[in-house]
């Protein structure tokens, strides 16, 4: 299953109330890419399918389609604030290598 910290879901519930209209769900996804084979992606939507499984993080509703599911299993996102920087941190248990950026993955 996947997960969200409080930090991550108060970012994007914040992030999506600038949005208008507001956004229905965050979808979140593993597409092919990057030198490690796999990137993780995270995009607004208007709409889900039936075929999405939603996860809801005290209101937050977040989509996830079913070949995502597989590769998300365990996956807790975080959202982190350091001296170099701010963002969205996928925390994989799954993970066998990343590459040398830490942007892509494989399972």
């Amino acid at each position: 299953m996947l997960s969200l910290t409080p930090v991550a879901s108060s970012k994007v519930k914040e992030i999506m109330n600038l949005q208008n209209p507001v956004p229905a769900a965050l979808r979140v996804a593993v597409v092919g890419g990057g030198c490690s084979g796999f990137q993780y992606h995270m995009a607004f939507e208007n709409s889900t399918t039936e075929a999405d499984q939603i996860f809801d993080f005290d209101g937050l509703k977040v989509a996830v389609d079913q070949m995502s599911s597989m590769y998300l299993d365990g996956v807790e996102i975080d959202y982190i604030e350091t001296l170099e920087g701010a963002g969205f941190k996928f925390n994989n248990p799954n993970v066998k290598s990343t590459c040398g950026c830490g942007s892509s993955f494989s399972v």
